[in-house]
């Protein structure tokens, strides 16, 4: 029987292991309370939901809550600001809690990256210790026995045997590749499959890997909190197929109806010089690829299959790698990714908030504003507002963009092909290309704060101004770069580059009024102004 491709939730295959929700299907004010770490990032914003399904109350341990506004669970946890490295704050925000997930790692953080990991879980543990906590729950990776492994590895795997030292009952799961929509192991296969009918690669692609569907990985998760208090230990947890990488791919590419792709594998790409082959074909960043490609350079193969004693393999068995990669393909044609690779915050970006002041008092603040009437809705303008970047481009000098998406790149930014996790909807914290979802006001506002390396920071403001009553007034479209220059070379920087500004930013502007108006007078059935220029087309 051909399997199905309906949703289906870790909750919905551990119905009755946790006895919390009440007749109106939410948790119990006297359900366990499950504290989630790296709730920001891709499995931990998918685990929360399930977590609540599963009968769960949750507690949302992040750094900055403001980044998880606009989460459709947002008002149903306890969002609490702490750092998990910070002992007096993880500690206030693991008191109560029954269970504790601990997400976190430094994956693509650069260097020093193996003291912040263990000096991290070293914290993380004492407190949950100190706090009573009945349970940790860690997800690390799978790594083969006796072989020298590479940093990122090492490191996870030190994280691991720390939280089982420290004195909590742990689960350890670990995992080789995930695949589901927007993981970052998904996203490097995916586009290596697509871009390349044929390439040259390291001869890693002949080594066996055990791929988990991203469903899996949540139910164990989800199970996980409820084993019994005298299980501390670590599994290995994986799908029910044993693949190479260049299977792997092959497969993917009959899946998308691909012709057969061909693939050579050689010996002379280091894992250095095959993540920088792999950040300038896929949309996944070198300093991110690097930890990913140095996994796959070891055969991560389960040794054992002891989890399913504590949490049964579904009646309908394991996802398979054919059915993972059709959910997944289904879930971006759908546009319904709830959370992606990129839903981290890339090490090293500018997290400062924009200055509320024009004046601001912390240094020199360059605005460059321009501001415009539009013959069109606010409504049909801040649709074409909010689905920028991506797919549909910058509405301006496309070359440009690229130009200025590959240097990023070179200097180990995101660049331009990170894309977006949703085409059409955007909340706080979503990457968009280089850029990041620092405020929203549906309708009104998108703020975008500038992830691309940059001797300063830099944001781009568009404002939606009118009322959807023609009487009332007409639209205004405001759009505003800001830069804070550090130094010198940030000054340089934006004098080198201000005379762009009316064909890059100018011409943004007048192509996102023309899309607006276009699409009222489509609407409307009336004449629109402008030539039918497309997103990416120049000015």
């Amino acid at each position: 029987m051909e399997p199905t491709l309906e949703p289906r939730t870790a909750a919905a295959t551990l119905v009755g292991l946790v006895p919390g929700t009440g007749p109106d299907g939410r948790p119990r004010p006297d359900a366990p309370l499950a504290a989630v770490t790296g709730v920001t990032g891709y499995v931990g914003g998918r685990l929360v939901p399930e977590l609540l399904a599963a009968g769960y109350r949750v507690r949302a341990i992040a750094r900055n809550p403001d980044r998880l506004r606009g989460r459709d669970w947002y008002d149903q946890v306890d969002v609490v600001r702490a750092d998990a490295g910070e002992p007096a704050q993880i500690a206030a925000a693991l008191a109560g809690a029954d269970v504790a997930y601990y997400l976190i790692h430094a994956l693509g953080s650069g260097r020093s990256f193996e003291q912040r990991d263990r000096h991290t879980a070293l914290v993380f543990s004492q407190a949950a210790r100190e706090a009573g906590v009945g349970r940790i729950v860690y997800l690390g990776g799978l790594y083969p026995e006796g072989e020298e492994l590479s940093p990122h590895l090492a490191s996870r795997t030190e994280v691991g045997e720390i939280l089982l030292a420290s004195g909590v009952p742990t689960t350890v799961l670990r995992a080789a590749v995930i695949l589901g929509s927007g993981s970052a192991s998904f996203e490097m296969m995916r586009y290596l499959t697509e871009r390349l009918p044929a390439m040259t690669v390291p001869r890693w692609v002949d080594n066996r890997i055990q791929p988990i569907a991203v469903r899996d990985v949540l139910r164990y998760l989800v199970g996980s909190a409820s084993m019994p208090p005298d299980v501390s230990r670590g599994f290995d947890i994986g799908g029910p197929d044993v693949l190479t990488y260049r299977e792997m791919m092959q497969r993917y590419a009959e899946a998308e109806g691909l012709p057969r792709r061909v693939i050579v594998g050689v010996g002379v790409l280091t894992p250095r010089l095959s993540s920088l082959w792999v950040s300038l074909v896929t949309p996944v960043p070198g300093g991110l690829a690097r930890p990913l490609v140095e996994s796959l350079v070891h055969e991560v193969v389960c040794d054992e299959h002891d989890i399913a004693r504590h949490v049964p393999d579904p009646p309908d068995g394991l996802v398979g790698f054919d059915l993972a990669v059709r959910l997944a393909l289904q879930r971006i044609q759908e546009a319904a990714v709830s959370t992606r690779w990129s839903s981290a915050a890339l090490a090293g970006a500018p997290s400062d908030p924009l200055p509320s002041d024009p004046d601001w008092a912390g240094g020199s603040l360059y605005v460059d504003e321009r501001s415009e009437q539009v013959d069109a809705s606010p409504a049909a303008l801040w649709r074409v507002v909010e689905a920028v970047g991506g797919e549909r481009g910058w509405y301006s000098w496309a070359l440009a963009w690229r130009v200025r998406g590959v240097l990023d790149r070179f200097v180990g930014g995101p660049g331009l092909r990170r894309g977006r996790r949703d085409p059409g909807r955007l909340l706080v914290d979503d990457a968009v290309d280089f850029w990041r979802v620092e405020a929203i006001e549906p309708g009104r506002l998108l703020r975008l704060r500038a992830e691309m390396r940059l001797p300063g920071l830099a944001w781009l403001e568009l404002r939606v101004d009118g009322s959807d009553d023609p009487l009332v007034g007409p639209t205004t479209f405001t759009q505003r770069a800001l830069f804070h220059p550090h130094g010198l070379a940030g000054q340089l920087y934006w004098w080198s580059v201000y005379p762009f500004h009316g064909v890059v930013f100018g011409g943004m502007q007048r192509n996102i009024a023309s899309a607006a108006e276009r699409a009222e007078a489509a609407r409307t059935d009336r004449p629109a102004r402008g030539p039918g220029l497309s997103a990416d087309d120049g000015t």
